[in-house]
């Protein structure tokens, strides 16, 4: 696998747009960011402010740079409307895997559909393009709507990363693992959008 960190890479069909993040996406995900303080309370970087925000892109375009992860901003084609944020993280190119995570959304935007949309544009290009061989998600011991998402979605649970992780406000969280392998993306893609499947 060799992931294009370089490449300005835009995934979208006629329900979501992934494009990368931007220093002008303050802006554009303002409104989204602020709107909840909870919104982030199991991650370890909030946005609730306006500079808080500025630090979470900024961070996410220098991890970009550095070749560490890939962040995109989130249009809803839907509602017209910036929605969140998600990303390809921890990537192995020697290993051929990844992980999507880092990814928020409005309350208005959340059990729409938009986030089962977004990871299947994702997880396409993961196992399409990049010829991954695995993809990785994770998420807190106690965040029980994105474990739900993950399993919506055919994450198999791997098991609990016990104290994993330090959260901005002093928490050590468990970390559950999910992921999902080449030969089960290729029995879960041609129904992933189905409309009687399970949206998230």
């Amino acid at each position: 696998m060799n992931f294009p960190f370089d490449k300005e890479i835009v995934l979208e069909n006629e329900i979501a747009l992934l494009r990368p993040i931007q220093a002008a996406d303050v802006e554009n995900l303002l409104a989204v960011a602020t709107k909840d303080k909870e919104l982030l309370q199991f991650s370890p970087l909030p946005v609730y402010n306006k500079g808080l925000l500025t630090t979470y892109i900024d961070h996410a375009i220098e991890s970009r740079q550095n070749k560490q992860r890939y962040t995109f901003c989130v249009f809803d084609k839907m509602q017209n409307a910036y929605a969140g944020s998600t990303s390809f993280l921890n990537i192995s190119n020697a290993d051929d895997r990844l992980e999507i995570g880092a990814t928020w959304y409005g309350k208005a935007f959340q059990r729409t559909g938009l986030n089962r949309n977004c990871k299947y544009l994702l997880l396409e290009y993961a196992f399409g393009s990049l010829e991954a061989e695995r993809v990785e998600f994770k998420t807190d011991e106690r965040n029980t709507a994105s474990r739900k998402a993950i399993e919506k979605i055919g994450g198999q649970f791997e098991g609990i990363l016990r104290n994993h992780m330090l959260l901005y406000d002093g928490f050590r969280r468990n970390t559950v693992c999910y992921s999902i392998l080449k030969p089960e993306w290729s029995r879960l893609s041609d129904h992933f959008l189905e409309r009687n499947t399970p949206v998230v």
